[in-house]
């Protein structure tokens, strides 16, 4: 039987645009560089392409300097999909954007009316149960929301808090396989994760807690040898991104796709 939570056959990604350069940030740690992101992003469309996954290649847009940042927009399930409604209000108008391709990808479509919000950084799909962790983008009112559509569907939803000063729930955490979470030691403590076999990013690569599962490969960010090592020794096909210039911008692995 095959695994939603990681197998996939179609994924979304956006073209990063030359706004970039005005993206949102938590702490100014730089510029980032628009043809380095290019290059980098480029290497990421190539790595889901490699397992045999579709790629809906959707073209940079100007007006919203966050959008390639796709994974917040939508919540893709087997069952439909759901809008979300970020946190971050010059983000809002992303969601409109991606509607006519989500549209196109399934019959059953639903939306965050709000007044809450919910990002879709902040949730993950395991193999029992969503996971949706409170933020500063993702707010109590927008879970109850997501979790009256998920219900619906049949889908058992879970409210957590992410640390403080760690802007997504999966800023810190990522689906390595059905019961297998990586995840920081920080967010780890909370006992979110109780139950699930747990690994723990090295001391000091804490963004690599940021990867996807996709498929047969594990994509992180390159830069963090001792957790590259970790998941080659238990058995995971890493694949190794640069991620320099999203990190610029708070992004990492999940961002970058809808994957469905």
């Amino acid at each position: 039987m095959s695994n939603p939570t990681y197998e996939f056959t179609r994924a979304i990604t956006r073209r990063p645009s030359a706004s970039i350069v005005d993206g949102l940030r938590a702490e100014d740690i730089g510029t980032p560089d628009l043809d380095k992101m290019l290059a980098a992003h480029a290497d990421y469309v190539a790595a889901l392409k490699s397992t045999g996954a579709k790629v809906i290649e959707l073209n940079a847009i100007e007006a919203h300097p966050d959008a390639v940042f796709v994974e917040d927009t939508t919540l893709c399930l087997p069952q439909g999909a759901i809008m979300m409604r970020p946190g971050a209000p010059s983000r809002m108008g992303e969601v409109a954007e991606m509607l006519p391709t989500i549209r196109d990808c399934y019959d059953d479509v639903r939306e965050i009316k709000g007044p809450g919000h919910v990002e879709g950084g902040d949730i993950l799909v395991t193999g029992r149960e969503i996971l949706v962790g409170r933020s500063d983008r993702t707010d109590a009112k927008g879970v109850a929301d997501l979790a009256e559509i998920a219900a619906e569907w049949g889908h058992q939803l879970r409210e957590v808090f992410t640390p403080p000063g760690v802007l997504h729930f999966k800023t810190d955490c990522s689906l390595m396989d059905a019961e297998t979470i990586l995840s920081t030691k920080r967010l780890d403590a909370s006992g979110c994760f109780e139950g699930y076999r747990v690994l723990h990013v090295a001391e000091g690569e804490e963004a690599a807690a940021n990867a996807i599962r996709f498929n047969n490969l594990v994509l992180m960010a390159s830069g963090f040898p001792r957790t590259a090592e970790m998941l080659d020794k238990e058995g995971y096909q890493v694949v190794e991104i640069s991620n320099s210039e999203c990190a610029k911008l708070d992004g990492g692995m999940s961002c970058l796709s809808l994957r469905f």
